[in-house]
């Protein structure tokens, strides 16, 4: 059977890039683009090449950011213009072909199998596509070529700004392997330190591994690393069209033991909701109404549902809309064993921000939409367990152990 060719394209410091169209006197300064720029301790969301070439980093606070480079110029993020820019460059994406899968708001799969008859090989067609978005838009990308997902998303990475990589069967062991582990998708600071603390250092380590040890460490992520290590991906691109045929997104969890106590269920619910608005986010979707499902020790069950006033993908507000429903719906003092929370009636996420039925100002909601693209930052980078919410951590329910459980 013959390979698919898959595309990552990975836009280079997308948000900083955006600020330098309108700001070019900024274009050889460092400059980043910051959470709150007020705020010593705000997050570097991303920075430009000269301040890259001076250490600063992604993801990092304000203040440890300017003990590297003292002028760093910090500039509040335009998330509207963004997402618009984002748009132009997945139409562009469209024009090679309609199986174009966004990761992020600057990260988009593309499947140019097909596509090859009309426009070349998938370096070519990555190289043409970089042109196009450099010549029409003004910024740059990197793009991986690969057989699958995994490894056009390394390529993305491999080399930066504005550069292709090809990682086929014949080269990715010796282009990926020799990385460090901590380097690989899906691979986050701690479970590095797993790795590495095992005497697992290298993706190749990873791929020379037994799957056996793996999963023993690492659960099922021990397993998929694994085999992802060794070029066994085979997850589909998704087709835009199946992408806006999804009518919900949902998480539910059997818990370790049963909920018995209300705050038993505040800690079920934000680590439910803490994974549905992620996903959503990543769909660039919102929930018009959430669904509640809960089962008791005994397997009775009864599911309830609300309508919002406005759509949310925060995980504060789907978190209340899940509350209000159990609390109206559920007699406190009976266990609940398993739990799902389900965003349904789903949009796109252009409609207006507007103030929500939640109670909270437009500035609070301004912060919390700040905060929650903060969090993907960081778990895009550092992987999902790299940031939580401290009410869940280290919790007896099992709310923190899987992020793949029961997802439907």
């Amino acid at each position: 059977m013959e390979d698919r060719v898959i595309l990552h394209c990975d836009m280079n410091g997308f948000f900083a890039s955006v600020e330098l169209l309108e700001r070019p006197d900024l274009k050889n300064v460092p400059m980043a683009v910051c959470g709150d720029p007020k705020n010593r301790h705000g997050i570097i969301l991303a920075k430009n090449e000269p301040a890259k070439e001076l250490g600063v980093v992604t993801a990092e606070t304000i203040r440890q950011a300017r003990q590297k480079c003292p002028d760093l110029v910090c500039i509040p993020p335009h998330m509207k213009k963004y997402k618009h820019y984002s748009r132009l460059i997945n139409e562009i994406y469209g024009r090679y072909t309609d199986m174009v899968e966004p990761f992020s708001i600057d990260e988009s799969w593309l499947d140019v199998t097909a596509s090859r008859r009309l426009f070349g090989t998938g370096e070519e067609i990555g190289n043409e596509i970089r042109s196009r978005v450099r010549n029409e838009l003004g910024l740059t990308l990197s793009v991986g070529v690969s057989f699958n997902k995994i490894f056009a998303k390394m390529g993305s990475e491999y080399k930066k700004p504005d550069a292709t990589t090809v990682i086929s069967r014949d080269n990715y062991r010796d282009i990926l392997w020799p990385l460090p582990a901590g380097e690989f998708f899906f691979v986050g600071k701690a479970t590095a330190a797993k790795l590495k603390a095992n005497g697992i250092k290298t993706i190749g380590d990873i791929a020379q591994s037994d799957i056996t040890l793996l999963t023993a460490l690492l659960g099922k992520m021990g397993g998929d690393i694994y085999r992802y290590a060794n070029g066994l991906d085979d997850s589909p691109v998704a087709h835009d069209y199946e992408r806006r045929k999804i009518k919900s997104v949902g998480n539910g969890i059997t818990f370790r033991r049963n909920l018995e106590t209300e705050d038993d269920i505040r800690v079920a619910v934000i680590g439910l909701a803490d994974r549905i608005s992620a996903r959503l986010r990543k769909l660039e979707m919102k929930a018009g109404g959430i669904k509640v499902d809960i089962k008791d020790p005994s397997f009775k069950t009864i599911s309830r549902q609300i309508q919002l006033e406005y759509s949310t993908d925060l995980p504060d507000e789907i978190a209340e809309a899940a509350l209000d429903i159990i609390h109206s719906s559920w007699k406190k003092r009976d266990p609940i064993r398993l739990l799902t929370i389900t965003g349904i009636n789903l949009s796109d996420g252009e409609d207006p921000e507007q103030i929500s039925l939640f109670g909270t100002d437009e500035k609070d909601r301004e912060k919390s939409v700040k905060v929650a693209r903060t969090i993907d930052d960081i778990r895009d980078k550092y992987g999902s367990s790299a940031i939580s919410f401290g009410r869940i951590i280290n919790n007896d329910l099992g709310v923190d152990e899987d992020p793949h459980d029961n997802k439907e």
